[in-house]
């Protein structure tokens, strides 16, 4: 037996497969999928979403959003989805380090607070 699973995000149809196993990155932890899995419909966090198949385990990066299960097909509804193996680690990086700049700069312009708390939580 296996599962369907298609994620969906606004732009396309980011990944459509069959495969043995899912696991959800969800608000209440990790949640696993087998066929056969009962009904259910839950929120997605950012995180990472596992999955094997053909025995193999791969991981897709997942942004917020929605997950339904039902007769063996999983739908995941997400506003971004990217194989970890695409991912530009020294692009992270980079953007990583102009963000700890915008940080300080702002600290030290004795900026707007609400400006300063929104590039803290970013």
């Amino acid at each position: 037996m296996s599962l369907q699973l298609e994620i969906i995000t606004p732009d396309k149809l980011a990944f459509e497969a069959e495969v043995e196993q899912v696991v959800l990155p969800t608000p209440e932890g990790e949640v696993g999928v087998l066929p056969g899995h009962l009904p259910l419909l839950i929120r997605l966090k950012p995180g990472e979403l596992r999955l094997v198949r053909e025995g193999t385990e791969e991981s897709i990066a997942v942004d917020m959003g929605f997950v339904k299960v039902a007769n063996d097909r999983i739908s995941v509804l997400t506003e971004a989805a990217i194989d970890v193996q695409e991912i530009d680690l020294e692009a992270v990086e980079a953007a990583a380090e102009r963000a700890a700049e915008a940080i300080k700069k702002a600290k030290d312009a004795d900026a707007d607070p609400a400006e300063y708390e929104h590039f803290e939580n970013v």
